[in-house]
């Protein structure tokens, strides 16, 4: 049998992922963001919430949207410990102060993406969530074998989830459009470093087409070329 990148996605074989879309990172009144003036926050951050809130976010609600009518089972993961005092954090996590208590509203997915009756919600308190959740585990006992990935920050805990998951044998897609950085400029180095293919009939993708994607996630557009590892690399203008 000869192994292939190319391969569309299966709804029963395949879950999308959201990582860190939590008020703590994605909400202008994160902890994330609080010890900022309104000036010093729209100065440092204010290219990452204008991306986030006019074209991020609306991009995860349509591809969250797209897997819940495939059938394609939706998961979210987000840092928050699993104590109040935060104790059980990761070394790195307590060197650089994210510290997200048990039960905390930093901790819930933002409103925009609320997960919806059963779906699953894994904790995490490290960068990668293969660390630090059973995640694996239950992927696996999903019958999951593809994986499609959307978050923040895409140079960090999205990028760790996605090697990890390369690593123990997931066909992943990372959707490009629904995952940001702090700046144009990280994120384009982000995604140069996951060394990606984009097929040419996503290029240029408008609103009124956006059905394609729809499909595409459900499995009905034709298998498409991937590169690098067992990532396809997926880039379009979704949303302009």
């Amino acid at each position: 049998m000869t192994l292939t990148r190319n391969l569309p996605l299966v709804p029963t074989q395949a879950a999308l992922l959201f990582i860190d879309v939590q008020n703590f990172s994605a909400h202008r009144q994160g902890a994330e963001f609080a010890s900022l003036s309104q000036d010093a926050c729209e100065q440092t951050y204010g290219w990452y919430f204008a991306q986030l809130e006019s074209r991020v976010i609306p991009n995860m609600q349509s591809i969250q949207t797209a897997c819940r009518q495939a059938g394609i089972e939706v998961i979210y993961t987000t840092i928050e410990s699993l104590t109040l005092d935060g104790r059980d954090r990761s070394l790195d996590y307590k060197i650089t102060g994210f510290d997200v208590a048990k039960g905390a509203w930093d901790g819930q997915v933002i409103d925009q993406l609320a997960p919806q009756g059963d779906e699953i919600v894994l904790a995490k308190t490290s960068s990668s969530v293969f660390i630090s959740t059973n995640i694996d585990y239950v992927l696996r006992n999903l019958g999951v074998k593809q994986l499609v990935i959307s978050g923040v920050i895409i140079d960090q805990c999205v990028e760790s989830a996605i090697h990890d998951a390369c690593d123990l044998g997931y066909l992943v897609t990372q959707v490009s459009y629904a995952c940001l950085t702090y700046s144009a400029q990280r994120h384009a180095q982000s995604l140069r470093t996951i060394q990606g293919v984009i097929p040419p009939f996503l290029m240029g993708l408008s609103r009124r087409i956006h059905a394609a994607v729809f499909s595409f996630m459900a499995g009905v557009i034709p298998p498409i070329a991937m590169l690098g590892r067992s990532l396809l690399y997926v880039q379009s203008h979704f949303v302009a």
